[in-house]
């Protein structure tokens, strides 16, 4: 096997490793593309591995991505096991729905990338800051290493990019594990919502030191 084959394997087998819940996954070709899809966003970042790439710096800079990503897989399989249990008839693509909570936030490596972050700071008037958010860039990858567009869909909608479009019934239970996630944690952490947080962590003039997503729009009840 030549080096370079060698290397990504072994790159795949390591980003396997940390995040098991991809074992799930019965498509074999989909677990993995969901293993793919990352090693190319690291490729292509400054970050060395998952354990490497922000989760959300504002609201706690301790929280990495796999460690966020792994509990938003939890949470969007709970949430199917509990719907699919009091509403008969009703059935999630379980495939789909893992596959999508592993990489929602596969942009992230992309939008938050140091070097990245320093030139579209440096001259935001250029091609903006940052230049894709990591929805849109995550629906990127994903369909340039071949992952379906239900699984795309996912990682485009799950954020605010998500309120214009109608969502499928995976990026739903996603986009409600993403968000119960992040203002859970906002609230312990700080006694303050996501959307709170993240305004107090934005300077004046709306550049943020580290990039990150602006709020989403709060869920009507």
């Amino acid at each position: 096997m030549p080096r370079g084959a060698a290397a990504r394997a072994n790159e795949l087998r390591s980003i396997a490793a940390a995040m098991p819940e991809a074992d799930r996954i019965q498509d074999a070709d989909l677990r993995q593309k969901v293993l793919e899809v990352w090693a190319e966003a690291l490729a292509e970042s400054s970050f060395g591995s998952l354990e490497e790439v922000p989760g959300e710096p504002e609201i706690d800079p301790s929280i990495n991505q796999l460690s966020h990503q792994r509990a938003v897989a939890e949470l969007a399989w709970r949430i199917a096991d509990v719907m699919e249990e009091y509403l008969p008839g009703l059935r999630f693509d379980r495939d789909v729905l893992v596959a999508g909570a592993l990489v929602h936030d596969v942009g992230k490596a992309y939008e938050y990338d140091p070097d990245r972050a320093s030139r579209w700071r440096a001259r935001p008037q250029a091609a903006g800051y940052p230049a894709l958010r990591h929805p849109v860039y995550g629906a990127h990858l994903a369909l340039r290493v071949g992952l379906p567009e239900e699984v795309a869909h996912i990682c485009a909608a799950h954020s605010r990019e998500g309120e214009g479009i109608q969502r499928s019934l995976e990026a739903v239970a996603v986009h409600f594990a993403d968000f119960l996630y992040w203002e859970l944690v906002a609230k312990a952490r700080t006694g303050l919502s996501e959307a709170e947080v993240i305004r107090l962590a934005s300077p004046a003039d709306g550049l943020r030191a580290v990039p990150a997503r602006h709020p989403r729009r709060e869920p009507s009840s």
